[in-house]
């Protein structure tokens, strides 16, 4: 393995590895000595065996942690979401996965199309800095957003303040829609979250090998093992190959 790989990608002998713990679809429970496991970090385990090193999970509370954590040398790796504010401080690989983001409505509400939401006087719920939200910033001219620390409270004042939308990934609406009868969720989505692997800016090698990993990994099949490894068939889907979009 490139001298200069090894030192962009694992300078102090280990590949760290941020991770999302929010992401319930990435990461789905523990391995045996008590490691996170799911898709997320068995991507991690598998760079780091094709690099000849040893992986070493870094939890983060949320997307936005991991993304500002890179200022502070906390990780190697960083599995999130690559959107373009994150992308002015992480170099981001294509897509390897991805998940819809749709909206949950209320009983009895009149909104009916996607293009609906976007309204004066619409309210909607979201967890903040989720790569939703950053979509939601960047495209919605006339709703408004409130934003909440977590996607339970982000439901809680869905309901308790009556708002008109709740946004999300459409896995965690499903579960959500359960604690509210009669509340619907839109049968198509707004985005679609696609899952990186990033590295700290200005490590050309270590980008161009992870990028390479990542197409390989679509193409080979290993994306869409490990959905089906760790029962996510369904809730999450293989990103399509970049020069296929």
């Amino acid at each position: 393995m490139n001298d200069t790989l090894i030192k962009q990608l694992a300078p102090t002998g280990v590949l760290r590895a941020g991770l999302n713990m929010a992401n319930f679809l990435l990461i789905t429970g523990t391995t045996d000595n008590g490691e996170p496991d799911g898709v997320s970090p068995d991507l991690a385990r598998a760079i780091a065996a094709d690099l000849g090193v040893e992986a070493v999970m870094v939890s983060f509370d949320g997307p936005g942690q991991v993304a500002d954590a890179v200022a502070h040398d906390a990780w190697d790796i960083g599995n999130i979401a690559a959107e373009p504010e994150r992308a002015k401080t992480v170099t981001f690989s294509e897509a390897y996965c991805e998940i819809q983001a749709t909206y949950l409505l209320p009983p009895g509400s009149s909104i009916k199309t996607i293009e609906e939401v976007d309204a004066p006087g619409t309210r909607i719920a979201v967890k903040e800095r989720a790569a939703y939200d950053l979509w939601l910033t960047d495209n919605l001219k006339n709703a408004e957003l409130i934003r909440t620390p977590s996607i339970d409270d982000s439901f809680e004042v869905f309901a308790e303040q009556k708002l008109e939308v709740l946004a999300g990934l459409r896995p965690a609406l499903l579960k959500q829609q359960e604690k509210m009868p009669g509340s619907t969720i839109m049968d198509k989505s707004f985005t679609a979250v696609q899952q990186s692997v990033g590295c700290k800016p200005g490590n050309a090698e270590a980008a161009e090998y992870l990028n390479n990993f990542i197409k390989n990994a679509k193409a080979n099949g290993l994306i869409q093992q490990l959905i089906d490894k760790h029962g996510v068939t369904g809730r999450l889907s293989v990103a399509p190959l970049a020069a296929d979009l």
